[in-house]
């Protein structure tokens, strides 16, 4: 357990526990065995750079991960997105501290010897309580230009990816492959067209014309009880004239033996 101090006015260190990283071979890259050391009970106001920090004291930091709890060492991709597919880790979390030699993860693990090591200095002061709740509202305010540019390079890569993809297709179409299949792709003879503004507008249009009809028709209560109330009477009312035209027909049926 290596004792630590996020302010020299706190009374009571933080306990972070750390153990060598240990993985059977063959089990990930990205943390390796003898290299890295795991860390546990790292409070969520405890960021890379702090632990970075922390353990350079006892050799070359080459990496920090944080996890919100431990899993394999798989490499992880690499964020290239400002403002979108952020992970805000939540609560306490395990690290995964990787040094460029073996013999500074001993010496990391003899830091539990030593006094309560402060963390947070003048220079390089890690945020905590009000301070770190405001700090986390302004980072989550988004700069509006910011966010234009990199939708724009992103729409402008993905653009360039599918001419690509066409020019491609169109240069691999009726080329028979190493079998000597064709590939075959149903194309119709009239492309839909995008539609227009005007033909969005109508088409608005009418599908408010629809929906007024709908509504006004039987708006109030009593005329839909209306309504019911004199289509029961047409029914009643066909009835008993079929019953009369059934009863004079039976009437008018007459013996004609000849």
């Amino acid at each position: 357990a290596v004792a630590v101090k996020f302010a020299e006015r706190q009374r009571s260190p933080h306990c972070l526990l750390v153990k060598e990283h240990q993985v059977r071979e063959g089990a990930g890259g990205a943390h390796p065995p003898r290299r890295t050391l795991f860390v546990l009970n790292v409070p969520p106001y405890c960021g890379p750079d702090s632990l970075s920090r922390l353990f350079s004291r006892c050799g070359h930091v080459q990496s920090v991960d944080l996890c919100d709890k431990p899993g394999p060492g798989e490499k992880k991709d690499k964020q290239t997105s400002k403002f979108f597919d952020r992970k805000t880790l939540k609560g306490f979390q395990v690290a995964y501290v990787v040094f460029r030699k073996p013999a500074a993860v001993q010496a990391a693990k003899a830091l539990s010897q030593e006094g309560p090591l402060l963390i947070s200095t003048e220079k390089h002061p890690v945020k905590t309580g009000i301070s770190k709740w405001i700090a986390s509202y302004e980072a989550s305010i988004v700069n509006p230009k910011e966010l234009k540019a990199e939708v724009d390079a992103y729409m402008q890569d993905y653009d360039k990816k599918m001419e690509e993809e066409e020019a491609k297709a169109a240069k691999e179409e009726g080329v028979p492959d190493e079998e000597g299949w064709v590939k075959v792709t149903r194309k119709g003879r009239k492309p839909g067209l995008p539609r227009t503004e005007a033909a969005n507008l109508r088409l608005l249009e009418k599908e408010k014309q629809k929906r007024a009809r709908k509504e006004l028709l039987n708006f109030y209560a009593w005329q839909h009880r209306e309504t019911k109330r004199e289509h029961i009477a047409q029914l009643r009312k066909k009835f008993e004239e079929d019953k009369q035209r059934i009863a004079l027909m039976r009437a008018q049926r007459k013996f004609r033996p000849y």
